[in-house]
């Protein structure tokens, strides 16, 4: 119970901070999404070397196979894509639409276990998808346009987690990595725009550059409290945490950025919300059934003996 109680800590500090990055991105104008990106990639390296010099764990890195390298140098790209567009809706006032892209990937998880994994869907789950879609839908309407962000805000972050997955490499061996394949190409950017007087980090004093430097801790550390985390409780307890991240960067959106929701996005929420319910419902019913499954098993072998 205490390592369990823990790991529930540890869920909730990672999904918390991640759900808090909306008010942090926007301390770091005039810096752009790219160029913050680029920053991110650089100290979040410096971070994990730390973290694994402190524990002495490079031995891994002579088990690596080519094609973990592979999945994590695709991972590296795919999650470059989030983080921008992540930046980029927080910076430009669209908090909302990117925790709506969290909202839903969830489901966009299940939908990839159908399609890569050959998974088959019980009703519940085809049911949540469905007003999953429903709400794309009345969402697009409302926008006037596809909701582009949290929709590639989804894909892109269960596409990465599907790499990782498959890849099975620890959270902060993957993260240097994928760092590593990052950073010549972000090195290259940010000394190209300092040389040329575009970059922020030596032009807007020391306060400003101390915020960059700092990214790569806020990136790093929430995940490493999230593997902490996984490693500590069962994936149905990982489920419900992981909704904290998005219903803080909605309110975020909602209460400090004043973002205007009118009903017909109101509504389009509440479809989403409804979908989640019942997919969690669905899930924490089926997990609970396993266990009564598997603890019916011994008490019939005994029975048999």
């Amino acid at each position: 119970m205490p390592e369990t109680r823990r790991g529930v800590l540890y869920g909730i500090a990672a999904y918390t901070m991640w759900g808090l990055f909306p008010l942090y991105w926007p301390l770091l104008k005039p810096s752009g999404a790219v160029e913050i990106l680029a920053h991110r990639m650089v100290w979040s390296l410096a971070v994990v070397v730390a973290v694994l010099a402190v524990r002495r764990h490079w031995s891994w890195f002579r088990t690596l196979t080519r094609r973990q390298v592979l999945l994590l140098t695709l991972a590296a790209v795919t999650v470059s894509v989030n983080w921008g567009t992540y930046i980029y809706a927080v910076n430009t006032g669209h908090v909302v639409e990117s925790a709506l892209g969290y909202f839903i990937n969830p489901l966009v998880s299940v939908l990839f276990g159908v399609v890569v994994f050959r998974e088959r869907l019980r009703p519940w789950q085809w049911a949540a998808v469905g007003l999953g879609a429903v709400a794309v839908l009345i969402l697009t309407l409302d926008y006037g346009r596809l909701p582009w962000i949290a929709l590639v805000l989804a894909v892109s972050f269960g596409t990465y987690g599907l790499l990782k997955k498959t890849a099975q490499v620890g959270s902060a061996e993957s993260l240097t990595i994928e760092t590593l394949v990052l950073l010549v190409p972000a090195l290259a950017y940010l000394l190209v725009i300092e040389a040329n007087g575009t970059g922020t980090f030596a032009h807007h004093g020391v306060g400003h550059a101390l915020l960059l430097v700092a990214s790569g801790l806020i990136t790093a550390v929430p995940l490493l409290c999230f593997t902490a985390s996984a490693l500590r409780v069962p994936l149905t307890i990982i489920g419900l945490l992981q909704y904290i991240a998005p219903t803080l960067q909605f309110l975020c959106g909602i209460l400090v950025v004043h973002e205007t929701m009118p009903a017909s996005r109101w509504a389009g929420f509440v479809v989403v919300w409804a979908a989640l319910s019942l997919f969690t419902w669905d899930s924490l019913r089926a997990a609970h059934a396993s266990r009564r499954a598997a603890a019916a098993v011994p008490s019939e072998a005994l029975e048999t003996v």
